[in-house]
């Protein structure tokens, strides 16, 4: 494999089997992306063209109403909410930032596709679902990871600083779901192999794999020492351009799965050894006292983030009821009575991106203001069960 560079944004790949790829490395926040990205593909007139994008993320930049798509009903009772809160968050990180800089990102790689419906030329999405890069740092994250994940997702929507020029230009040599991802990495170092080595070796196989003779591909210029690397590899047979590994999201692990079994075991024998050893009145002492605990604390979090006051007290009531059988989450039946007591409207939808980077959006809009009830009842409601551990058997030894 050979490689040429054309200019500081242009590299002209050969192959050992003469197959040619011409690598433009785009700033995506950049206007003159949009003309060099233009040029490129008028001047060497490829017979593919390949663009840093999946099929999810083009539908969501041809679809203005794509969040009118959430069955939030259904991500509740999947348990996604993470997902959505990571699909809210990227969303909302690149509007801020191509408000800042006033350049809609990622123009170049929509004018590319379109430069390739217009001239017939086939198009090739080379890029990893986001979803499955999300799915796979969740499950390959400990549990203190998670909460590290969930918090740089957080910071990266509650970022309201203006950019420096400096970081603007720095921003051009990169793309914002990438410095999105690195941001996260920097904390995460442990996943930074699934959210930034993986999908260069994605981006690179698929480019690689892609039927053409002339291909021309249009990625972030962060990607390129990466991609020309691996594609080097995969020229010498040093590596399979296979992405199954990389594209499969792991089960939840079996600890994971049998954890909260054992939680409510230790928490059904710690009760019993009460009604075994102190008779029945101080057994459903202990047992009311555990339920009050869990009601309570679910309540005082539903109450927290002004839940209805349906959600609020269904909820309570359901806390109990929920923990004694870990395939139901009071997170899960929280967001859906509060998404059916309170149906998102259609601004909720447009605004999404806006209101979920301020304070004041995350309860005033219902999509927003749901996943955060979910999220918040989830947590206390969990923190509730582990807290009656030392309170219960302080209990049962104190008689």
């Amino acid at each position: 494999m050979t490689v040429e560079k054309i200019s500081d944004t242009l590299q002209r790949i050969v192959f050992d089997d003469s197959r040619v790829v011409t690598l433009i490395g785009t700033a995506h926040v950049s206007q003159d992306s949009v003309e060099e990205v233009t040029n490129a593909i008028e001047e060497i007139a490829p017979d593919r063209i390949c663009v840093e994008l999946d099929e999810g993320r083009m539908k969501s930049k041809t679809e203005s109403q794509s969040w009118e798509n959430l069955n939030l009903k259904t991500i509740f009772k999947e348990g996604k909410g993470f997902l959505l809160l990571a699909n809210m968050a990227l969303s909302s990180y690149q509007k801020r930032l191509g408000d800042q800089i006033g350049v809609s990102p990622g123009n170049e790689i929509m004018s590319a596709a379109e430069l390739a419906n217009e001239k017939g030329i086939p198009l090739s999405f080379v890029d990893r679902e986001i979803q499955v890069t999300f799915k796979r740092a969740w499950r390959l994250s400990g549990g203190w990871n998670k909460i590290k994940l969930i918090s740089s997702l957080l910071s990266a929507v509650f970022f309201n600083e203006e950019i420096s020029t400096e970081e603007i230009e720095k921003l051009k040599e990169t793309d914002i779901l990438q410095s999105m991802l690195d941001e996260i990495a920097k904390e995460l170092p442990t996943i930074k192999r699934v959210l930034i080595d993986e999908r260069d070796e994605y981006l690179a196989s698929k480019i690689y794999e892609a039927k053409g003779e002339n291909i021309v591909a249009v990625v972030g210029a962060g990607h390129v020492p990466g991609l020309i690397a691996h594609l080097e590899k995969l020229d010498k047979k040093e590596v399979s351009s296979n992405v199954e590994e990389i594209s499969y999201v792991p089960p939840a692990s079996k600890i994971g799965k049998i954890f909260p079994w054992l939680i409510l075991l230790a928490i059904l024998t710690i009760i019993g050894f009460g009604f075994a050893r102190a008779g029945w009145s101080q057994g459903l002492k202990m047992f009311l006292y555990w339920f009050a605990l869990n009601s309570s604390l679910t309540g005082i979090a539903a109450l927290l983030t002004l839940a209805h006051p349906v959600t609020i007290i269904v909820s309570m009531l359901a806390a109990p009821i929920t923990a004694l059988n870990p395939t139901i989450g009071v997170g899960m039946v929280a967001g859906i009575l509060e998404v059916t007591m309170r149906k998102p409207r259609v601004k909720d939808f447009e605004n999404v991106s806006t209101d979920i980077a301020s304070f004041k959006g995350w309860f005033k809009n219902r999509i927003i203001h749901a996943l955060m009830i979910f999220m918040t009842t989830s947590i206390f409601a969990a923190t509730g069960t582990f807290i009656a551990f030392p309170l219960l058997i302080s209990k049962l030894s104190g008689g």
